[in-house]
């Protein structure tokens, strides 16, 4: 018989919340190893966090994380069943744990079920049309397709992801861990991700339409208008030249009729 660590039975109690004794058991049972210990105690129905997966969630907490540079913000709704539990420091954490995985490795949705049909269908017909599968038979580019496919969608959602502090562990299989060890179930409910500057790209085409110039285009007649002023004083210049040259002519007609007489 292997023999058993108190270390892998409390390790399994945290993954499962079963009991300590059942937890040696499915260990001494299976040999000790942990993933074979996990199904055993499933079937027998002791693995509590999978008893608490359909209870309802009505509490729990909005986290907000801020990633180093400000330039990366994560909001995160995550659901518990009571405020006593949103209240601990392990819940908290979680959360915490949670928004920075968001924050370092962008998902569209929260677990598989969330993917629209039309979503893996376009992705299936990009995969289906890829170089790569021109000459091979159909059912075999199915295959190769299917697999490609759902590698993908599994990558764009959270739960599907490893968990950053530990690859060898899902997001998933984290909750699962607190949910064992909290007693409650625990769901992540949804998330919004922003990158600074992230939506430039998107406000471009209607920078692009001709709305902006519209607005702008006003200004344009202003030295327009002003061109014409300047053109319209000068006329009447040459009229007030012409008048001192016919009063210098008659005063000068005077002094010669005086030098005559």
């Amino acid at each position: 018989m292997a023999e058993i660590s108190a270390q892998a039975v409390k390790q399994l109690r945290e993954q499962t919340g079963a009991g300590m004794m059942d937890c040696k058991k499915a260990l001494v049972e299976v040999g000790g190893d942990p993933e074979k210990a996990v199904e055993w105690l499933r079937k027998k129905g002791l693995a509590s966090a999978e008893k608490k997966a359909g209870r309802a969630t009505a509490e729990g907490l909005v986290y907000s994380y801020i990633h180093t540079g400000d330039r990366i913000g994560v909001l995160l709704e995550i659901n518990c069943e009571t405020d006593f539990v949103a209240r601990r420091e392990e819940f908290r954490q979680l959360a915490k744990d949670i928004a920075m995985q968001i924050a370092a490795l962008p998902v569209s949705y929260v677990e598989a079920s969330e993917i629209p049909a039309e979503v893996i269908e376009r992705e299936k017909a990009i995969e289906m049309g890829r170089e790569d599968l021109a000459k091979k038979p159909d059912n075999i580019k199915e295959k190769i397709v299917q697999g490609r496919v759902e590698k993908l969608l599994k990558e764009r959602c959270l739960l599907e992801q490893p968990f950053v502090k530990d690859p060898n562990l899902s997001v998933g299989e984290l909750i699962k861990q607190k949910i064992a060890l909290l007693g409650e179930n625990i769901k992540v409910r949804r998330f919004v991700r922003f990158v600074l500057g992230e939506d430039l790209t998107a406000t471009a085409p209607p920078l692009e339409s001709g709305t902006p110039p519209a607005e702008v285009a006003p200004a344009a007649p202003e030295p327009e208008a002003a061109t014409p002023a300047v053109a319209e004083n000068p006329a009447p210049e040459p009229t007030g030249l012409d008048t001192p040259p016919k009063s210098a002519s008659k005063a000068t007609g005077k002094k010669s009729s005086k030098k005559k007489s």
